[in-house]
């Protein structure tokens, strides 16, 4: 028997983390002290204020919270990009968007074949590497490809408008289809297998498999993006069901089903540790949990016009991050980042060292004492220590679509697609309303210079297969299929 999905509508703005098993490994090498296990969990579009621990009074996220009492905090964290691509391209090549090689977010662009990414750096320092979620730099028949740059294995989507979906006919293993029982692609709403939870569980399977050596664990999380259909039976929904709030423009279900999202993966946050601690293997396990780029207003009212979880309104001073996903103001571009090692991390510390994605390489390489690849990024790993020697950038920088940022210390400067460059002090306005670019002139001038040197033409990936990256992409919704959802009120039928 079929097992229903609830049914909700689409977003408003959809947009187009041992050694590994060798057993030839030297008797001298298997003797080395195991180094620390790395789970990297990224989720998508998680809001910074989308969590207890920050203020927010409707979302039920206690796993989150009590990581972040045992471990810390990173308040001044910036995503890679603005965007679900362009942001994983940054985090797993350590480069900015002025040099990455996929700067689309078309769902199926690749990076090229001969690039090193966190998985090739640390499957070389003899880790154990495996993905679960959405990889978005490479479609199947691409260059791209996770299996090919450093993984194991890879489970879930590679097309990340495939992972649009959370009933899909198939997932992907390592380039092979994996059918999913009882979806038939029929609706996206309704299936009989969850796609996230398949995905958990290979996650799961994974950390168990490798528990006697050290793995790397990246978990790039649909939810809570996406089509929000989630299962009847689901507990988190069970919390969620009866609440009596509405969304707007949006079908009744869909803010319920999103904080449903929040705490199914606050749960599985929870399910990880304790498993962890199962195989006594939590001390040596450092957990990274972050989101993949700025919030979204989605289900706003007119009593929650900045989104009915308003991810990116400080809930105690008032304060929004301007804009959100897609944009290159704050809104679009800082992240929640938390971090956590038992033993190592100060619990409950908090920082506002200065990070953005092309950082995380550099950490990890730190982290795993591997040999780190050329990168953009600064190592914030002293930071985690509490060390005092911890560099700084002396510049950070974004680009997409038309859309250029830096930031040098307190100032960020903004060129929107009209090419007017602007400039704000965000020690002083954290909403980016006070354009201060005729007060400061040669600060400007100085950033411009910095985006000048920061910018180089692309240099793309390949397709070798048209066909078949076309085919994981069209198991996506398409507009008519959205327009039919609106037209219908969500419902869909088989």
């Amino acid at each position: 028997m079929k097992r229903n999905a609830v049914l909700t509508l689409v977003a408003a703005t959809i947009v187009f983390v041992g050694l590994a098993g060798d057993d030839s490994r030297s008797t001298a090498h298997a003797a080395e002290p195991q180094r620390p296990n790395i789970i990297y969990i990224m989720l998508d579009e998680w809001g910074y204020f989308e969590s207890g621990h920050m203020g927010n009074t409707d979302l039920l996220t206690p796993n989150i919270d009590r990581f972040a009492q045992e471990g810390m905090r990173l308040t001044n964290a910036y995503a890679g990009a603005p965007v679900c691509g362009p942001t994983r391209c940054s985090l797993l090549t350590g480069l900015h968007a002025g040099h990455m090689s996929m700067r689309k977010n078309d769902g199926f662009s690749p990076i090229r074949a001969e690039e090193p990414t966190l998985g090739s750096m640390l499957k070389q320092q003899g880790y154990a590497t495996g993905g679960f979620g959405k990889w978005g730099i490479g479609g199947r028949g691409t260059s791209g490809v996770p299996e090919q740059h450093g993984f194991d294995l890879f489970f879930g989507y590679y097309d990340q408008v495939h992972a649009h979906t959370f009933y899909p006919r198939y997932l992907i293993r390592n380039s092979v289809e994996v059918p999913l029982p009882g979806n038939p692609g029929l609706s996206f709403y309704e299936g009989e297998t969850h796609a996230h939870l398949a995905i958990f569980d290979e996650s799961l399977k994974f950390i168990r498999k490798n528990k006697d050596q050290s793995f790397f664990c990246y978990l790039p999380w649909t939810p809570p993006h996406g089509l929000w259909g989630i299962d009847e039976d689901d507990p988190s929904w069970q919390l969620f069901k009866d609440k009596p709030w509405t969304a707007g423009q949006q079908t009744e279900n869909d803010a319920k089903v999103y904080a449903a999202f929040m705490h199914l993966i606050d749960r599985q946050l929870g399910q990880i540790i304790s498993l962890l601690k199962e195989l006594k293997i939590d001390d040596n396990t450092v957990i990274f949990l972050c989101g993949d780029n700025g919030g979204q207003d989605y289900f706003a009212t007119p009593e929650r016009p900045h989104g009915f979880f308003g991810p990116n309104l400080n809930p105690e001073t008032g304060e929004r991050f301007r804009a959100g996903k897609g944009s290159l103001y704050e809104g679009g571009l800082k992240v929640p980042y938390l971090v956590r090692w038992p033993g190592k991390i100060e619990p409950a510390s908090v920082s506002d060292h200065l990070l953005y994605y092309p950082d995380i390489m550099p950490t990890l390489a730190d982290i795993a004492g591997a040999a780190c690849p050329a990168t953009d990024g600064l190592s914030f790993a002293p930071t985690l220590f509490g060390q005092p020697d911890q560099p700084t950038h002396p510049f950070l920088y974004w680009e997409y679509q038309g859309q250029t940022a830096v930031r040098m210390n307190q100032w960020k400067a903004y060129r929107g697609r009209s090419g007017s460059w602007e400039l704000y002090d965000l020690s002083q306005d954290v909403e980016e309303k006070q354009n201060v670019a005729d007060e400061h002139p040669d600060v400007l001038k100085q950033l411009i210079a910095q985006a000048d040197e920061a910018h180089h033409p692309v240099r793309p990936g390949e397709i070798y297969d048209r066909q078949l990256t076309d085919k994981d992409h069209r198991q996506a919704p398409h507009k008519g299929n959205l327009d039919y959802l609106k037209r219908s009120g969500g419902k869909t039928t088989d």
